[in-house]
């Protein structure tokens, strides 16, 4: 991806972009093509202190200006009150292949920059390749250090660094935490500098959604490194909160970091452009838990962590459709040792707390996983030795009853929750307003408990015993499913029953009823629900998650968080049922190729999203109303997956 200066005529529109750079720990760098900070997650590295989570805030930005014959030229740029830095007129280009690199340009001096983590630690490694004129210059880099959580926003008076500096290394160390922040520079002479702030820098973002949006940065000094008249030279500065500094040659972490990502795709096998870019997108999702000395999968960049849902939703397109089916074993019996009372943890626990089970989808879309699993590798023996009991635990405590009223009822359906528990992927809650109440039976949990027991049904009978328990209970599932969640004045499905009141609001979550591996819903009626969806729901970027045809839709998710809670679930595009929706297309059409075109055409507007937002990667969300500008995480795990596994299983097999 290249980018020039009809991408930054303004300010404004040269922080539409970001980029992301992750380190396989749940550490991660961002910013946008231009360099300026519009988030409070913005830096150049954002250390895990306890992998994947605890993650602060180390290194803001560094700050480069060019000193030539006594004039300064600031390639900066930022936001303050009133004022913005425009060091972007010095930017010419900017490209993103496989690593972030900015091209500058002051009078005929060329200077690149270019940005790798080293994967596996929390290290960033910045890489500035100077190309001079024909004066002596002098190139100034001047480091904005922090040390806080990246949810926070930093103050200077609740702030207190020490520093000293020898052989080429500058060391802060943060007042009251045993940790050093390393700073290393190849080149140059460092000047220190007493009680230096940066004040009141401001994120367009945070002031976007309502929150406190400025915030303060140390500067410990800067880096002076003298560049002669036609000189060329490179010069690197890591900035690390290892022990130690393990690789000093910033060329060289590129190429490591470069042939990693390489190999990711050759390992993949794909030729096809789109679906390599998508590989390179899943690996930034798959990360390492200290906790659980095992891989795992952060739902979403950059301020979501590891949750149990969004693992099991992703782990196919992550995992599966990418071909790294050993993260995707280790994923699968990681989560078979915490199954409890047949649920699995939403969120794993640290410094030895409990998991939280507070779900009951997870434990459902267990069962798609490692379906998925067996489908893509055959290894049926992993599954019978390390997964198959804690499946049968799974469905034993939902048929007989366990936490959160999570329970079959006599109709064989499964009833979740009460009037003030989120226990579906719609959860939104702010005080004590449940935004979307879905407690009762609602239809996904249903579909996805007919797909389980169908799934224990044939992994039984592949173990040689009786699956006859399974299949006579989802045939039951299946007919009294179909017999209370069809409506049919409007030709699809109620969204969720209780046992006075049927909800016929028309929302995403009914695609599953025909999408999954073991549809409990077939013939004219899946049909009919597909067109439902594709009718009222069905956008370029995703699925509207409530119809504009109800009085409750939300078009526009922006503003407080009153307000945008007020909207995640109630017309806010998601991205990841459209996955689902695209297999259920072609499900209910015969597979056929008109129907392979369709889903190709429903995922191309992601190919220009790829070169939007997050580059290389695929948002959360985005407003139900046009033009579908997207919001939430700017990097989100199960949208990459449905996309990417939509479109091999769906359009390249």
């Amino acid at each position: 991806m290249n980018f020039g200066k009809s991408n930054w005529r303004t300010y404004e529109q040269g922080i539409q972009k970001e980029w992301l750079l992750t380190n396989g720990i749940g550490g991660f760098a961002s910013s946008t093509i231009i360099g300026a900070n519009t988030r409070r997650y913005h830096g150049l590295l954002i250390a895990a202190l306890k992998p994947p989570v605890n993650r602060h805030l180390v290194l803001s930005k560094i700050d480069e200006s060019v000193i030539i014959d006594g004039d300064s030229y600031n390639l900066f740029s930022y936001e303050t009150p009133g004022f913005t830095m425009k060091g972007y007129h010095h930017l010419e280009r900017f490209k993103y292949d496989l690593l972030p690199e900015y091209i500058f340009r002051v009078r005929d001096v060329y200077i690149s920059k270019k940005i790798s983590m080293v994967y596996g630690e929390n290290t960033v490694a910045v890489v500035y390749h100077v190309k001079n004129g024909t004066d002596a210059i002098k190139l100034r880099l001047t480091p904005l250090v922090n040390f806080k959580d990246h949810h926070f926003n930093s103050k200077r008076q609740y702030m207190s660094f020490t520093k000293k500096y020898n052989s080429n290394i500058l060391t802060v160390r943060p007042s009251y935490y045993d940790i050093d922040i390393n700073v290393f520079c190849s080149h140059g002479t460092f000047t220190g500098l007493e009680d230096c702030w940066f004040y009141n820098m401001d994120y367009a973002i945070e002031r976007e959604r309502g929150l406190e949006s400025t915030e303060d940065h140390y500067i410990p000094g800067y880096f002076d490194i003298d560049i002669k008249p036609e000189e060329e030279k490179v010069i690197t500065i890591i900035s690390t909160v290892e022990k130690k500094i393990k690789n000093k040659d910033g060329l060289d972490i590129i190429k490591k970091e470069e042939k990693r990502q390489k190999k990711l795709i050759s390992s993949s096998g794909y030729k096809d452009e789109f679906a390599k870019k998508l590989v390179l997108a899943a690996d930034k999702f798959i990360v390492y838990r200290e906790s659980t000395d095992a891989k795992t999968i952060i739902a979403g960049y950059p301020w979501f962590t590891d949750w149990g849902r969004d693992t099991m939703i992703a782990l196919t397109g992550l995992t599966l459709s990418t071909k790294r089916f050993d993260d995707a074993k280790e994923i699968l019996y990681t989560f078979s040792k915490y199954v409890k009372d047949g649920l699995i943890p939403n969120m794993f626990p640290d410094g030895g707390h409990e998991p939280l089970y507070n779900t009951v989808d997870a434990a459902l879309w267990y069962f798609e996983a490692v379906n998925k699993y067996v489908e893509y590798t055959g290894d049926y023996e992993f599954i019978k030795k390390h997964i198959y009991q804690g499946l049968k635990d799974i469905i034993n405590s939902y048929a007989n009853g366990t936490h959160f009223n999570i329970k079959m009822d006599k109709d064989f359906l499964i009833t979740a929750g009460d009037a003030n528990t989120q226990l579906t992927w719609m959860d939104a809650k702010v005080g004590d307003w449940v935004v979307t109440p879905r407690h009762g039976k609602a239809v996904e949990i249903n579909a996805l408990w007919y797909n389980a027991l169908k799934v224990m049904a044939n992994l039984s009978d592949k173990f040689g015993e009786d699956d006859s328990y399974y299949n006579d209970l989802a045939s039951k599932v299946k007919k009294s499913f179909v017999k209370s969640f069809w409506n049919e004045e409007k030709q699809c499905l109620y969204d969720c029953l209780t046992n006075d009141y049927k909800d016929g609001k028309v929302r995403p979550n009914q695609i599953m009823a025909v999408s999954l591996s073991n549809a409990v819903l077939d013939g004219e009626k899946a049909k009919k629900t597909v067109n439902r969806v594709f009718k009222e729901l069905y956008t370029a970027y995703g699925l509207r998650s409530l119809s504009p045809e109800s009085k409750e839709y939300a078009g526009i998710y922006a503003g407080d968080q009153w307000r945008r809670d007020g909207s995640y679930h109630q017309g806010t595009v998601w991205t990841w049922p459209l996955g689902q929706f695209i297999t259920a297309y072609v499900k209910v059409n015969g597979n056929s190729d008109e129907a392979k075109e369709m889903a190709l055409r429903f995922i191309e507007p992601f190919k220009d999203h790829l070169e939007d937002a997050c580059l290389g990667s695929i948002s959360e969300i985005f407003d139900g109303d046009e033009p579908l500008v997207p919001r939430g995480c700017f990097a989100q795990a199960w949208s990459v997956s449905e996309i990417l596994r939509a479109y091999i299983e769906d359009v390249l097999k």
